[in-house]
């Protein structure tokens, strides 16, 4: 699993009939101590309606097939959570602005 921002959104008018009516979002890998860039950019697919400018929580493989949302399509990352809060080292190092805490 990956912690991400949102950073952006994919528009494809020609791809597979099982991507139809998925949403395709930009996720920037980050630290999840620093919340700073970490890695390359990825397309994942959005199981929850998540946003831009959300940290959320991506997974990848064939872990990425199994939401309701995903299930037997030609993907290989998908969002599967909206991210209230991390804490580390007994430290919290990221809350959301709506987020639980």
């Amino acid at each position: 699993m990956v912690i991400g921002r949102i950073t952006g959104s994919i528009v494809a008018t020609s791809k597979d009939e099982r991507l139809q009516g998925r949403k395709m979002l930009v996720v920037q890998p980050l630290d999840m101590k620093t919340l700073e860039p970490d890695g390359k950019p990825l397309v994942s697919i959005d199981s929850i309606g998540s946003g831009t400018g959300e940290v959320v929580m991506v997974v990848g493989g064939s872990s990425a097939r199994q939401t309701n949302i995903t299930k037997d399509t030609p993907v290989d990352s998908a969002i599967v959570a909206i991210i209230d809060h991390i804490d580390m080292d007994g430290e919290r190092t990221f809350t959301s602005e709506g987020g639980g805490g």
